[in-house]
């Protein structure tokens, strides 16, 4: 049950007849407010006491932990920083403000200000984490000497753990503090948290049910569970968790709201994430990334690239993500160089070994050898992870051109058509290796019809000049003659005559043989009659000196 803001403490029965008509409402106290969670209700307790002349150093100290606790560092780092301006000040307070500065991303004044503290385990526990920050392995290394067996310290580590990708490290930390506290009841949200980051969002769900039973107004717990719904479900399923939480104007809501609605906007889609993700790029970590992934998505490559290219990738979406997007860049620019960085950087993730067992893992290596052409590796990775995307149409339109690449076109067409998305089924590179596999299953009318659906351009140009190879390559030399004699009207070039004269006689010879269409010989003497060259007349007479002898009307 949620508990109010301010709840005012009546006896039982006060409002039985024959009782004290009026009782006077017992004022709330701080304590009220902070076990309830209510930090802004605590705040305006505590400036009405500190405006009305009776504050002292303690409420302003109060006052700096509730601001924390919301999650307003800038207004607790203010608090702390005008403490340390007066005399003696109580020498903690540095270590306060060094947190403050830490959850700002103010590293270097963390630094400082943690300098200044009292040594304590939790200036420790700062510097341990300033030195993952500042990528300092051995100043890393000499904070973490000094953590003890106790929950605090061993919780820190298990938090560089998971920062490290290290996730069951992490959990194995959690489990063991959890098995002699069953009432630390938030390690069960750092361990779903774990869960999720593993990809197992079933368990997820399950241990972070635990917290919510306690506690089913928190902003941490509801975001994550939102999240696992849009991994297991979809983003209206996850949208829904979300509203219910700004519904409840939870206390804890206030300090995700930015959280909130970064995730809004990635739950929908994209949908306004020009105007929610920019201002919080520098906020959460993760809203650069999905303004990358939302640049990708309006194929705005080169957006997408300049605000990542500076990024150093520290974990494995970061590399898979600055992997795809030097792919899509090479591929729009022709760049080698930006191919090879991106095979290295799938390579790098596939290869790893908390990564190479896991779909994003393979995903990657499957990639790194798409990029150098090895279909064969490909298939090897894709066929592991195809039941997780079969209705996925961008793993089957990558999982077409992989078989068709290696000559399995049966396959490649059934997984071709399988795609629904009109973008990609407009697509040059779809449309080309789909009509190649209907010419190599012999279906070539239907390649044609790929090539008559599609407007005059250099795309149509390219499709027609497959279809007329492949399909004279075939012995299918009726649409070879069709698509020939169409390239030929669009460009005099002797070679398309060649091939038009080619696949002309090769429709002619299997009317003779019985295996085509006698009809076709008509069409196939109006294609000749299209070239004016000496040679066409010589074939045309043989045509319909063997069609007069065969009982065959011809023009």
């Amino acid at each position: 049950m949620m508990l109010s803001r301010l709840k005012p403490a009546v006896g039982p029965g006060a409002s039985t007849p024959g009782k004290e008509p009026m009782k006077k409402k017992k004022v709330p106290k701080l304590d009220d407010f902070l076990d309830a969670r209510d930090y802004t209700g605590a705040i305006t307790l505590l400036e009405f006491s500190r405006n009305s002349g009776k504050g002292n150093e303690e409420t302003n100290m109060w006052i700096a932990y509730c601001a924390f606790h919301l999650g307003d560092y800038k207004r607790a780092m203010e608090e702390y920083e005008r403490m340390t301006a007066r005399d003696g000040c109580h020498p903690d307070v540095w270590s306060f403000l060094a947190c403050c500065y830490f959850l700002l991303g103010m590293y270097g004044e963390a630094d400082k200000a943690a300098q200044r503290a009292p040594k304590s385990r939790l200036v420790n526990r700062l510097e341990f984490h300033l030195s993952h920050k500042f990528n300092d392995e051995n100043r890393l290394m000499s904070y973490h000497q000094n953590l003890q067996d106790v929950f605090e310290d061993q919780l820190s580590l298990a938090s560089i753990h998971y920062l490290r990708s290290h996730y069951q490290e992490a959990i194995d930390i959690y489990k063991r503090i959890l098995l002699d506290n069953r009432d630390f009841l938030a390690l069960n949200v750092y361990v779903a948290l774990c869960y999720y980051k593993l990809d197992y969002y079933d368990v997820s769900q399950e241990v972070l049910a635990v917290y919510l039973q306690q506690y089913p107004d928190s902003a941490i717990a509801l975001n994550l569970k939102a999240c696992n719904h849009f991994r297991l479900y979809n983003g209206k399923a996850a949208e829904a968790e979300l509203k219910a939480l700004q519904e409840m104007s939870s206390p804890s809501f206030t300090f995700a709201r930015d959280l909130i609605k970064h995730n809004m906007a990635v739950f929908r889609g994209g949908e306004g994430a020009l105007q929610v993700l920019p201002p919080l790029i520098d906020v959460i970590p993760e809203a650069r990334l999905n303004l990358v992934i939302y640049y990708l998505k309006q194929d705005d490559v080169s957006e997408a690239y300049n605000l990542i290219k500076d990024l150093e990738p520290t974990t494995p979406q970061e590399y898979i993500l600055k992997g795809v997007v030097n792919a899509s860049i090479g591929q729009e620019q022709g760049s080698r160089e930006h191919l090879k960085i991106a095979q290295q950087y799938f390579q790098l993730v596939g290869g790893s070994a908390s990564e190479c067992d896991t779909i994003p893992g393979r995903q990657c290596m499957s990639s790194c050898f798409f990029l150098l052409k090895q279909f064969e590796d490909v298939l090897i990775y894709l066929n592991s992870i195809k039941s997780y995307f079969y209705n996925d149409d961008l793993f089957n339109f990558n999982y077409m051109q992989a078989k068709a690449a290696v000559g399995n076109y049966k396959e490649a067409e059934e997984v071709a058509l399988l795609v629904q998305s009109d973008k990609i089924k407009s697509d040059y590179t779809y449309l080309s290796w789909l009509a190649r596999c209907y010419i190599m299953n012999r279906k070539s009318r239907l390649a044609w019809e790929l090539y008559l659906k599609m407007e005059t351009s250099a795309e149509s140009f390219s499709l027609l000049q497959l279809i007329a190879n492949d399909c004279y390559k075939m012995g299918q030399f009726y649409y070879a003659a069709k698509a020939f004699d169409v390239l030929e009207r669009l460009d005099p070039n002797p070679e398309y005559w060649e091939g038009k004269r080619g696949a002309c006689v090769g429709v002619f010879q299997l009317i003779i043989a019985g295996q085509e269409q006698r009809e076709y010989l008509r069409e196939v003497i109006n294609m000749l009659r299209n070239t004016s060259n000496p040679q066409v007349e010589y074939i045309i007479r043989t045509m319909k000196k063997w069609a007069k002898e065969n009982l065959v009307p011809v023009p």
